[in-house]
């Protein structure tokens, strides 16, 4: 948040004529409530891009601190006061402005953190928003000019977001295609890698996100790349489950496998249509700096340990262990 703590004239003497009942304790000597006497919890919301001003107003009238001048101040002087994020935070009343900043800065003490999680579908995102009072008809955001898609699938950079209370769907996914658009910024992603677009790399980055372990991105984007290089199907179960919304379900039945979707990796060729989730920056570089190898396949055996081979038969074997590890519980 770029909170703004403007010091003037004007500001000051507002400050003092609204907190005119703590002016009256201040010419008896008192500008701090005693400390270790905390009153009632009180929702204090912070707005995006809100003065300091207004929060120590703020502060002062719902009689979390005595005077709002006192904590004015205090943050003007304290740089962690710039970290104030937005949100609804419940804190504690008649505290001291160092205890009221305190207070302010704890994020378990805001309500509104959301944190979107790597490898989260847009649908997963949506949730998350209206679990924690995000709401609103969603319509048109406008993302990066590196899709062929209207899809906001891939663009909802995750992270811990701050949204004030009021904050719509809208407004909150912008802000996260946005957050995506600075992260990104830096990769080249608009070059795309070899004869691959932006989007088809976001797209191998959304697959590899849920397909392999970070310390395996890499080997398993160069997998993906292979396998497009020599006219193979994906054949990832990631992208069945997304079609049929079983993501988390380790194996999957042959019914499954047929589903006529053209996110179904074994009956299409090619890449998605979109990608399949929100994917990492560790992810996206991974996608636009694959790992030198020949290897078409790759399996997790077991958690954790991922294993690539060029070799039909070797995968196999694999399988094998796979299933029988599987069988034993160990992807429990």
């Amino acid at each position: 948040m770029t909170t703004r703590w403007v010091k003037s004239s004007a500001i000051a003497l507002v400050l003092i004529l609204l907190g005119a009942s703590g002016a009256l304790l201040l010419a008896k000597g008192e500008s701090e409530y005693p400390a270790g006497t905390p009153g009632a919890l009180v929702s204090i919301s912070v707005q995006a891009g809100e003065s300091g001003s207004a929060i120590a107003l703020d502060l002062g009238a719902r009689g979390v601190i005595l005077t709002s001048k006192n904590f004015y101040d205090l943050a003007s002087r304290d740089s962690r006061a710039l970290a104030i994020a937005p949100g609804r935070h419940l804190i504690e009343s008649h505290i001291t402005s160092q205890q009221a900043l305190i207070e302010l800065l704890d994020s378990t003490r805001n309500s509104g953190i959301v944190q979107i999680i790597e490898g989260s579908t847009y649908a997963d995102v949506l949730a998350v928003l209206k679990k924690n009072g995000v709401t609103g008809a969603v319509g048109k955001v406008v993302k990066p000019t590196v899709g062929r898609s209207t899809s906001l699938e891939g663009f909802l950079f995750p992270a811990t977001y701050a949204f004030a209370e009021g904050t719509s769907t809208n407004s909150a996914l912008s802000q996260m295609v946005e957050k995506f658009t600075q992260s990104t910024s830096s990769l080249a992603l608009s070059a795309g890698f070899e004869k691959y677009t932006a989007y088809d790399v976001l797209t191998i980055a959304s697959l590899i996100q849920i397909e392999a372990d970070p310390i395996d991105y890499a080997k398993a984007a160069r997998v993906i790349y292979n396998r497009l290089k020599v006219s193979m199907p994906l054949q990832l179960n990631s992208t069945v489950q997304f079609a049929n919304g079983t993501r988390g379900h380790i194996a999957l039945s042959r019914n499954q496998l047929r589903i006529a979707s053209p996110y179904n990796t074994y009956l299409h060729f090619g890449l998605t249509p979109t990608p399949i989730s929100n994917p990492s920056l560790a992810a996206i570089k991974a996608a636009l700096h694959p790992a030198l190898g020949d290897w078409l396949y790759f399996i997790t055996v077991k958690p954790h340990e991922t294993r690539f081979t060029k070799s039909y038969s070797e995968f196999e074997g694999w399988v094998t262990l796979y299933n029988n590890n599987l069988a034993n519980g160990a992807f429990k």
